[in-house]
């Protein structure tokens, strides 16, 4: 699976799982450690958990597990490595605060809506 490919599996999975706000950063060439970033709000800690564990479930069924996961126990932001796709799964206080896409401005990026999956 390429790492498009990837990204949009996840956008699908989260959106599966009602996350909104989401944006598939291509970062290609802007940076050396992914190709994109996948970036999804959850209204709660426990609609962040659950969108974090329906992807990591889903993805393990086709054997792809991430290589490092952070903030799970906080649940204000999450942090799934799949090396060349990374994760954010934010409540909307810590997205704004933390702003990504204005860090990453120059990047294409795709807003995707519910109408999409």
């Amino acid at each position: 699976m390429t790492s498009k490919e990837l990204a949009k599996k996840i956008t699908e999975l989260a959106l599966e799982k009602k996350g909104r706000q989401i944006v598939n950063i291509d970062i290609k060439g802007l940076t050396d450690y992914a190709d994109y970033f996948v970036i999804i709000t959850g209204d709660s800690g426990l609609q962040i958990k659950a969108i974090v564990d329906h992807i990591e479930d889903e993805l393990a069924k086709q054997d792809i597990r991430p290589f490092g996961k952070e903030g799970y126990e906080y649940q204000r932001w999450v942090l799934l490595d799949y090396v060349d796709v990374v994760v954010h799964v934010f409540n909307p206080e810590a997205r704004e605060f933390y702003g990504i896409e204005r860090l990453y401005a120059d990047a294409k990026m795709e807003f995707i809506t519910d109408e999409e999956a």
